[in-house]
């Protein structure tokens, strides 16, 4: 997963202003950018007047420029330090071609310097900019304050939110899911649209689960690979008290999944995780799955792709491992607070310690023998965000919704990948996804990503979106 990000940068103009705002301001904004170890894509100062964009010449110019790098081009941050013209920036956009987020910025005027040699008027030519990157038909982000310096630590946490929605919006368009299995009988509410995700760059690649586990039971303990494997798995997680022969079964099934994941180019996973896994192959694939997930490769249960494609989100989004839950418990009598949970195959990064298991529920009718594999751990408390996108295939859209709590130091004794969680509001939450139909699974990750996802996918994937903010 790329997690750098390369920005178009365009410095509007007007030139009854003063040139040293514009000078300035370039240098100001490029500090600001190498600061955030973002690459900017700029005309340089000798190719159009200061190195800005107020004429249809200029806007060509700077429309060359980012066609030759379209493929490193993952946004665009128009910056007015003066009033700009707001046809030189939506002008650069068209001939450009490209169709990237959108980041608009403007500068302050102080009141001690609103003479001739230091007057801005950006404040009004913002307005004039996004009305005419509406009226092209562009969607854009604005910052938190009307005017700004990129200075101001306001900006930078603009800039850090701008980032992420250009990850995921990239990172949506143009995913490679794999299907690994059927859905369980039992699990009609992981039921998705392909056509619908595909209209959205999303594309879907399946497998037979049978095929995975012919090929994984033909390979030899002493094939490289699989040696390879047992090895990695060791190294990543505790195995006492594991039987031998299963880990052995983990590492064939893990060389089989990432050739397949190799040969299709994917980025993601979602698999049939019971009972065929267990009852025609003896282990869970928790392990692979947290350890596809901790590099970045989310992995989700019971073919839940929709599951999984809100954590590939909600890992662009958060530059963290993300993991798929079940909304699964009250806890107590807190109506804020709830317990997270699966068998698990949650990543790494979420536990301080944690060690490979068993998943005692599904060994009541499988056989606990035959669901050796699982990571069983206790989040550590902190900052979280939740996300869950689904398929409405009554209406022909996609929905979403996304937001903030914490993870909680509550006590809790059981098993599993597991955690207490504290969300503002949890009740009017639960309602929420009960009376529109979301699935049970919900995808949660570190830190405080909400606020991301929701400008990602309302301006510019175009779903339709609720912001639980308590």
């Amino acid at each position: 997963m790329k997690l750098s990000v390369s920005l178009g940068v365009i410095i509007g103009n007007r030139d009854i202003f003063p040139d040293q705002l514009v000078s300035e301001g370039r240098r100001e904004v490029l500090q600001v950018l190498q600061e955030a170890g973002i690459t900017p894509v700029i005309v340089d100062e000798d190719a159009t007047k200061l190195g800005a964009v107020e004429t249809y010449n200029e806007a060509k110019i700077c429309a060359d420029l980012f066609k030759r790098h379209r493929d490193e081009i993952d946004g665009i941050l128009v910056v007015l330090p003066n009033f700009g013209d707001e046809k030189g920036v939506a002008d650069t956009i068209k001939l450009s071609g490209l169709d990237v987020p959108i980041l608009v910025q403007a500068y302050p005027d102080s009141l001690d310097q609103f003479n001739v040699e230091r007057r801005r008027d950006a404040y009004c030519g913002k307005i004039s900019v996004c009305n005419n990157l509406y009226q092209y038909g562009y969607d854009y982000t604005l910052t938190a304050q009307h005017t700004v310096f990129p200075t101001d630590e306001s900006f930078k946490a603009d800039l850090a939110r701008f980032v992420g929605v250009c990850r995921v919006v990239r990172g949506l368009r143009n995913v490679r899911l794999g299907a690994v299995g059927a859905r369980p009988h039992a699990f009609n509410t992981v039921r998705y649209s392909e056509k619908l995700l595909q209209a959205y760059g999303i594309t879907v690649t399946t497998v037979d689960l049978s095929e995975i586990l012919g090929k994984a039971d033909s390979l030899a303990d002493d094939d490289a690979k699989v040696t390879e494997r047992w090895s990695s798995i060791h190294g990543y997680v505790p195995t006492r008290g594991v039987p031998g022969p299963r880990v052995m079964k983990m590492a064939k099934l893990a060389v089989v999944l990432d050739d397949w994941m190799t040969d299709n180019d994917l980025d993601a996973t979602a698999i049939q995780c019971w009972s065929s896994l267990q009852k025609n192959y003896g282990v869970n694939a928790c392990t692979w799955m947290s350890m596809m997930s901790d590099k970045f490769m989310p992995s989700a249960c019971e073919v839940d792709i929709t599951g999984v494609t809100a954590m590939y989100a909600l890992q662009l989004a958060s530059a963290q491992p993300s993991a798929l839950v079940d909304w699964n418990n009250n806890y107590h009598n807190n109506p804020d607070k709830c317990v997270l949970f699966h068998c698990g195959n949650w990543a790494k990064t979420f536990f301080p310690d944690f060690e490979m298991s068993n998943a005692p529920i599904l060994g009541t009718t499988l056989g606990v023998e035959n669901t050796w594999g699982t990571v069983a751990g206790r989040v550590a408390a902190g900052p979280m965000s939740y996300a869950r996108i689904t398929t409405d295939d009554r209406n022909g859209v996609i929905r979403a919704y996304m937001g903030d709590g914490s993870f909680t130091d509550d006590p809790l004794d059981t098993f599993g990948s597991r955690a207490v969680v504290e969300v503002p509001g949890l009740q009017k939450l639960m309602h929420h996804v009960c009376k529109n139909g979301f699935e049970h699974h919900v995808a949660m990750t570190i830190g405080d990503s909400a606020s991301i996802l929701a400008e990602a996918f309302d301006t510019y994937m175009g779903w339709e979106i609720y912001h639980h903010e308590g």
